[in-house]
């Protein structure tokens, strides 16, 4: 009898040590995403302010490695945070961990980890990749997003795309197509960064968590550098 108890409380501790271990991985991931952006967000010629200043969230992936999943094809898993309120014009709120995957991307990084930042630009992009997984291009529309100080001179269809993307690959930092590729709601990830099963729409929309530890530095970084929302109002409602 003895036996079997010892045997349940190492088995138990054995599951509580793994939970932990993948517990510190996902919040790993959240880390690396707000350095990232903060860097990103350092270049001279990066995100405009002005589209930045639109987005109503932001999606972050960093290290996505060509081959990393399938043949040929690649995987990057990353966050997604949104500004909160009903109308996207309060505070950033907490992430949720999404994944991007697609063959197309592969030919782009060249072998080497990128680091990709999105912008979702209207509810409209944002509710599509709350709701299901999406494809870039066919479920929500996107471009390659221009950068500088300013948006100024950017094409009407940069300035009418639900999702802008940006790459950063040695060093370079440039606007990248990812249509045909995949964005969706990294399900197993988020249970074990909050420690229960929670939905993307549920960590982001509807506030069923709070702001883990590992995201501190991330949305203490979005809330100096674009505390406002000034999307069109008319856009929002």
């Amino acid at each position: 009898m003895k036996k079997v108890i010892v045997c349940v409380l190492v088995s138990l501790l054995c599951s509580l040590n793994v939970f932990a271990a993948n517990d510190e991985h996902e919040a790993d991931r959240v880390k690396d995403a707000g350095e990232v952006l903060q860097e990103i967000l350092n270049i001279p010629d990066d995100i405009p302010q002005d589209l930045l200043d639109k987005a109503e969230c932001i999606v972050v992936l960093p290290s996505v490695k060509k081959g990393a999943f399938g043949i040929g094809g690649s995987y990057g898993r990353g966050v997604m945070i949104c500004r909160s309120g009903e109308h996207y014009k309060g505070k950033w709120g907490a992430p949720a961990l999404y994944a991007l995957e697609g063959v197309s991307i592969g030919f782009q990084l060249g072998g080497q980890a990128t680091d990709f930042v999105l912008l979702v630009m209207n509810p409209k992009g944002a509710k599509s990749l709350l709701s299901s997984k999406v494809k870039l291009g066919a479920d929500a529309s996107a471009a390659a997003g221009p950068k500088g100080r300013t948006a100024e001179g950017a094409t009407d269809i940069v300035m009418s795309a639900e999702i802008l993307s940006y790459s950063r690959n040695k060093g370079l930092f440039a606007g990248v197509s990812l249509e045909g590729s995949t964005l969706r709601s990294d399900g197993s990830a988020n249970e074990k960064l909050y420690g229960k099963k929670v939905s993307a729409k549920e960590i982001i929309r509807l506030g069923k968590v709070g702001i883990p530890s590992s995201a501190h530095e991330l949305v203490s970084l979005l809330d100096k550098k674009s505390p406002v929302n000034k999307s069109d109002p008319k856009s929002l409602d």
